[in-house]
């Protein structure tokens, strides 16, 4: 099988040899840590310099479940209210969001609703959420307990999970279970790829053997 992580600049920047192209925006709250959320999962890489995201951003990583390949488009948002026009503006067309606040912030924690109804007002009807405690390497500064994080997100229909792009953990288990209840959404949708329906909940993104992702540090 072709490599499955092709990086933003090489490849995928022009390749539009792929089976779906799912857009996804990460948002929450300025310095939840969104942009080494994603620059872990696309390049493997974490910065401990601060710099805030201004406007939107994004990179392309290809990933490959079930002999398709996925193309994602991941956009990076500011958090900063003076860019919320901006930002809003991208919900359309998303098929997923990964909506993150940081365990040792509780203001970002209780921003989430707001967040969600965001969501709710800007994006399409089926658009699907995972909800993710960012930061959890950073247990014994914590402020917000698993429990609930745990509880609000079963409050909002959204699973969830406890991530650390310093650690880098969850975080490529979050992007693939986000892609897998895409896919599902999908097949539920149009009844055209019954491979998609088959094994969605276990098959993985890539050629790797599947692993069980662990919800919390």
């Amino acid at each position: 099988m072709a490599k499955a992580d092709q990086r933003f600049g090489q490849r995928d920047g022009s390749d539009q040899n792929f089976d779906y192209m799912f857009k996804l925006l990460i948002i929450g709250n300025s310095s939840v840590g969104k942009t080494s959320f994603l620059f872990r999962y696309a390049d493997d890489s974490f910065s401990s310099s601060f710099v805030s995201t201004v406007g939107i951003d994004f990179k392309v990583k290809t990933v490959y479940r079930n002999d398709k390949r996925v193309k994602l488009q991941i956009w990076d948002t500011a958090g900063q209210e003076r860019y919320r026009t901006i930002t809003t503006a991208y919900y359309r067309g998303a098929m997923g969001f990964i909506l993150m606040y940081d365990i040792t912030n509780e203001e970002s924690y209780n921003a989430v609703q707001d967040w969600a109804t965001q969501i709710k007002t800007y994006s399409w009807d089926n658009a699907q959420v995972i909800l993710v405690g960012n930061k959890c390497d950073m247990d014994e500064e914590r402020v917000v307990p698993f429990e609930k994080g745990k509880h609000l997100a079963d409050q909002l229909g959204f699973e969830y999970y406890e991530a650390s792009a310093k650690e880098n953990i969850n975080v490529r288990q979050v992007f693939e279970r986000l892609v897998d209840i895409i896919c599902v959404k999908m097949s539920e949708r149009v009844d055209v790829e019954p491979p998609m329906v088959t094994g969605a909940k276990t098959t993985r993104l890539t050629d790797k053997p599947p692993q069980l992702p662990q919800n919390c540090c």
